[in-house]
């Protein structure tokens, strides 16, 4: 299924386009809920009434004509280094299956690179789990270079 580019679009993710945003999520080869269907939650709703109540956060979906084939969360962060610099994290960001290798991908970190310079952001950064290889390589792409090492501690 090959698309046109020009019939991309981006917009903030609205209320409801919650529950196909966790299962673009949850449709993913390492997601910790892989094959089981979304139930969403009440934590997936405060979830996103904290992030579309926040100006620092900007949760999108990625649309060919009304149907949406992706999604990502851009996150703002200011910060004392760089001069006082805000920066961009990337996070979540996911292709429905049919569409992958087609170019979305890549468009849609081009979109958060362009915000992110309109915001007059310092630095764009995002992480990928060590077993994404292709991700990795799809970043590095991107010209993305793995500068630091990530460190998580499981609280729930």
């Amino acid at each position: 299924m090959l698309f046109r580019m020009t019939a991309l679009t981006f917009r903030p993710a609205r209320r409801e386009d919650v529950p196909l945003v966790v299962g673009l999520l949850n449709d993913d080869a390492i997601a910790r809920s892989r094959g089981v269907a979304p139930d969403i939650g009440p934590g997936h709703w405060a979830a996103f009434d904290a992030i579309d109540a926040d100006p620092n956060n900007e949760l999108v979906v990625a649309e060919i004509d009304g149907e949406v084939v992706g999604t990502f969360q851009l996150t703002f962060i200011p910060g004392l280094s760089r001069n006082g610099g805000e920066r961009a994290q990337i996070e979540a960001v996911r292709v429905a299956e049919p569409y992958r290798n087609q170019g979305i991908g890549r468009a849609m970190v081009a979109w958060s690179i362009d915000r992110a310079k309109l915001r007059g952001c310092a630095l764009v950064q995002l992480t990928s789990d060590k077993r994404r290889t292709e991700a990795h390589r799809f970043y590095g792409a991107l010209g993305f270079t793995a500068s630091h090492e990530g460190f998580k501690l499981q609280l729930s």
